[in-house]
């Protein structure tokens, strides 16, 4: 299993090119309060943010900064690339995995956990989006029907992509998704920054620890609850610590 220090930011750079970089980059040093501020920058929500870093040279770099949704709304694929990219160029974090491929995906252990989303609703048709403009697609009945299909789709493809790896090398278990798409009204919306939402959000990620682990089904392309044979939320991610320890301890001993 991979257990190590690596950061990765899911931010789009303005200059048009996704900004993925790991904490060993002395210019990526940003403050964790500029990472958030522009990892939540989502446009047409909240502004674009701008800062700098400074080098250990010196020099100083400049970041114009939005939401990186608009790149991997999922960042789950995001942080698979990077650590298959960091073994085939045995980084210090893989220094001792001689025997470890960059495919081997039977060795990892992936947690990917989604803040929610909206019921599955099939609100429109071609018969309704036949009749918009640009105007149209960008807001109708208060949503965005351009955002929500990018996003969505994002969404969709990650899962189902990694759902496949992870099934077609009998490493189902290793990929644990935990995700409420079945959230409406306030629960659902970005922008409701109220006390009253944000408990019943904490209620809802609460009650969520206690539904069954739900998997791809590669015939739908849909998530489906695994009831009573694969547990509950709670149990897995308590396999999973137990797994991520046992490596730890397991690596602690070798050194």
């Amino acid at each position: 299993m991979l257990l190590f220090q690596l950061l990765i930011s899911r931010i789009y750079n303005l200059q048009f090119s996704p900004l993925l970089r790991s904490k060993k980059h002395s210019i990526m040093n940003a403050k964790l309060s500029d990472i958030c501020i522009g990892t939540s920058a989502a446009p047409t929500y909240l502004p674009a943010h701008n800062f700098q870093t400074q080098s250990e040279d010196g020099k100083f770099h400049e970041f114009n900064l939005i939401d990186g949704a608009v790149t991997a709304n999922n960042p789950t694929f995001i942080a698979i690339s990077e650590v298959t990219k960091q073994i085939f160029e045995k980084t210090p974090y893989f220094k001792n995995f001689d025997e470890m491929k960059p495919a081997n995906y039977g060795k990892f252990l992936v947690i990917s956990i989604g803040t929610g989303s909206a019921k599955l609703e099939h609100k429109y048709d071609a018969k309704i989006a036949s009749n918009w403009g640009i105007f149209g697609w960008l807001t109708d009945g208060g949503s965005n029907p351009i955002i929500d299909a990018f996003a969505d789709a994002s969404d969709d493809m990650v899962d189902y992509h990694i759902s496949v790896v992870f099934q077609s090398v009998s490493s189902q278990k290793q990929y644990l998704r935990i995700q409420d798409d079945t959230l409406s009204g306030a629960d659902s919306s970005v922008d409701i920054s109220t006390k009253e939402n944000m408990d019943k959000l904490v209620e809802i990620g609460t009650n969520l620890l206690k539904k069954p682990v739900s998997r791809v089904n590669l015939k739908t392309g849909l998530f489906e609850h695994l009831g009573t044979t694969g547990g509950t939320n709670e149990e897995a991610l308590k396999e999973f610590a137990k797994l991520l320890s046992e490596e730890k301890r397991s690596r602690n001993s070798k050194v």
